[in-house]
């Protein structure tokens, strides 16, 4: 080979190395930025990912709140349909059998042989309703005897009497029942009267009763 072929080689080389570094430098560029550019991604992705999870964040608190707020509403409901679950009925005697009257004045029954009391609002040792709250209640009594004295009692509300329920015939068995829808302030009372001169019977039957329930509460 001679000199200046070997300095036409040198040349070729030093052109091809000049070139290959450029495209060296070329691809050094391109990786920097798309280093660049998977950074930015990453942090658009961290971000996007970060506000759905503060997004999602919220609805679950969101959620909570409303279910803690339903489950406080529900206990309250729960306790407010409690207080106003107001029932009873009763019966005369707690066993064996036998008479109750005539007397010469009325006389105030008391219903011991309790079947339900709801709300602990009747009281069986003086025989006495007492209104819990305001509302519309009703009551019934019945009552049962044999002639040819009448079976005869009156329910009373605070003192005044109110309806009767009366039988009478010369003779066999005899019963009546009447009933009365109310409406009672806190702390009125509802109770029976035997009628002066009446006279009935109770026995295991359980024949003379007296109910009321409350059928819906009124506002103050």
């Amino acid at each position: 080979m001679t000199e200046q072929e070997l300095e036409t080689n040198i040349r070729e080389l030093t052109a091809t190395v000049t070139e290959q570094k450029a495209n060296i430098r070329e691809l050094t560029a391109t990786i920097t930025e798309q280093k660049t550019n998977i950074r930015a991604l990453e942090t658009q992705l961290r971000d996007e990912m970060n506000r759905k999870n503060d997004v999602i964040l919220e609805e679950l608190n969101m959620k909570n709140y409303e279910i803690s707020n339903l489950t406080l509403g529900q206990v309250e409901l729960r306790k407010e349909n409690r207080d106003r679950e107001i029932a009873f009925s009763a019966a005369l005697m707690q066993s064996g059998s036998g008479h109750i009257g005539p007397f010469t004045s009325e006389f105030t029954l008391t219903y011991r042989n309790v079947f339900t009391n709801i709300g602990n609002a009747y009281n069986p040792v003086t025989g006495v309703f007492t209104a819990p709250l305001k509302g519309a209640y009703m009551f019934r009594v019945s009552v049962f005897g044999v002639g040819p004295t009448p079976a005869a009692a009156y329910i009373y509300k605070n003192g005044e009497r109110l309806v009767l329920a009366y039988a009478r015939q010369p003779q066999n068995e005899l019963n009546s029942s009447n009933g009365v829808v109310l409406i009672l302030e806190v702390g009125d009372v509802v109770y029976v009267r035997l009628r002066s001169g009446a006279k009935i019977h109770d026995d295991q039957d359980n024949l003379n009763t007296f109910s009321g329930f409350l059928l819906f509460p009124l506002t103050l």
